[in-house]
């Protein structure tokens, strides 16, 4: 087999196993350097802006760090390919630090070939009947269906690699408490009441308005009781709407809990706004969404917290520093930039001996991140080192270009209550480094 023949095998297995994602900018430059590996021509950083992101020539690499941004995300995929294969393979690919090419490495003593065994089949889908509950409104309808399309899709990557990556998942602490017994389980998913506001003279909707005072259609006839004048004006469509990033983090939650010889039907999913006292006291809780979704579970979990939400709910404020956490997301960041977004998790006890797991995030690639961070093994036993108490808490800094989140930092864990810090404030900690500022390494081509 020649070496292009070994490269296009090697690269069909990485795009097989899911590990890319969703189809887009990542997969894009994967294929990009694939081409020209085959070829045997290295690009250089302009050609990369040109053809794969849609840059102009007069894109200026110095100002822009799109391509350097993608490119260590494609090498930190390729690592966790091969780190996570099972396989003892005796080729990788690779792709070098200060270089835009992805080439072959062998290793010294190739291992013995073995038979391809066939993939294992999937773990059945957790209980979905729920999902057609979420309210008979095109809005929320495209919310399911997007919802469960990433559940399956998640279910098929992630079955599809090695037994013990799920399995070490699945036994951390902080999952096994909620997996070990037959209670029900909840995912709640943060949701957004939204109403119509009409034509005065026709009376048609004109427009569809989300106020953050006005969560319910009780709300709503409220804020109308209350002010006369606006009768006419306003309208219940019995409308929600969920943040896009809920159907990627419920994909990695979603797997982990179909676990093999569970019952099915312990798995429900409900809004936030359908979320009951008698959940919260009889079921396992686990919160998908931003912060300012979390609606009663809001005051739950961030009531002992060394944490407060700020005068916006993009901001988290550290009671014992001061220190203020602003995500950049809202600023609307120019296209090709990164930003800062955070990503906060919590897991305490509940009334009667369930588990209340919060993933929650201030926007969209907080809440991917955080997701990714608690359903990986490597990132979960980072975070259960750094823990030694039933109830604790995370806040994550993570990295965000356009709509996709690059990395996270774990900025701090601690025992709720407490003023302990994480060692992951440790300075000789690099392994999961925020890598906004400092993208160095990609320089040197």
């Amino acid at each position: 087999m020649t070496e292009s023949e070994s490269i296009q095998q090697l690269a069909e297995r990485i795009r097989a196993a899911g590990l890319l994602g969703k189809p887009g900018l990542l997969s894009r430059l994967f294929d990009y350097l694939i081409a020209r590996s085959v070829s045997g021509t290295a690009p250089k950083e302009i050609e990369i802006a040109v053809d794969v992101f849609g840059k102009d020539e007069s894109f200026a690499v110095s100002q822009d760090s799109t391509v350097r941004v993608y490119v260590h995300k494609l090498r930190r995929k390729l690592e966790e390919f091969h780190a996570q294969s099972g396989r003892e393979d005796a080729s990788r690919l690779v792709l070098p630090k200060g270089e835009y090419r992805i080439v072959i490495e062998h290793s010294a003593a190739p291992a013995i070939e073995r038979a391809e065994q066939p993939a294992p089949s999937p773990p059945p889908p957790v209980e979905q009947r729920r999902w057609l509950n979420l309210r008979n409104t095109v809005l929320a309808a495209a919310g399911c269906l997007l919802l469960a399309g990433g559940a399956l899709i998640g279910t098929h990557m992630k079955s599809g690699g090695p037994a013990s990556e799920l399995d070490t998942v699945r036994g951390n602490p902080i999952w096994a408490k909620v997996l070990h017994d037959q209670r029900p389980v909840v995912v709640v998913v943060g949701d957004y009441y939204i109403f119509g506001e009409t034509d005065p003279r026709s009376g048609a909707v004109k427009r569809m308005v989300r106020e953050f005072s006005i969560n319910s259609a009780r709300d709503l006839e409220e804020q109308l009781q209350s002010d006369p004048q606006l009768n006419g004006s306003y309208e219940d469509l019995d409308l929600a709407y969920l943040p896009t990033s809920t159907a990627f983090a419920m994909r990695d939650v979603l797997t982990t809990l179909a676990a093999p010889g569970q019952p099915q039907q312990r798995v429900q999913i409900v809004l936030a706004s359908e979320l009951t006292t008698e959940m919260l006291r009889t079921s396992h809780i686990i919160y998908i969404g931003y912060i300012s979704g979390m609606r009663q579970l809001q005051e739950l979990a961030f009531q002992h917290s060394r944490l407060r939400v700020g005068s916006s709910f993009d901001e988290l404020i550290d009671k014992r520093t001061g220190q203020r956490c602003v995500s950049q997301a809202g600023q609307l960041p120019e296209a090709g930039t990164t930003y800062r977004d955070y990503g906060f998790f919590s897991s305490f006890p509940g009334p009667t001996g369930n588990r209340f797991v919060i993933i929650a995030g201030t926007r969209d690639v907080a809440v991917m991140e955080t997701a990714e961070a608690l359903t990986r093994a490597w990132p979960l036993a980072q975070l259960s080192r750094s823990i030694q108490s039933e109830s604790f808490e995370a806040l994550y800094e993570v990295a965000g270009l356009n709509r996709s989140n690059l990395s996270g930092r774990l900025l701090f864990s601690a025992a709720l209550g407490s003023t302990q810090r994480s060692p992951s404030k440790d300075p000789s900690n690099t392994d999961n480094n925020f890598f906004l500022a400092d993208l160095s390494d990609e320089h040197s081509h």
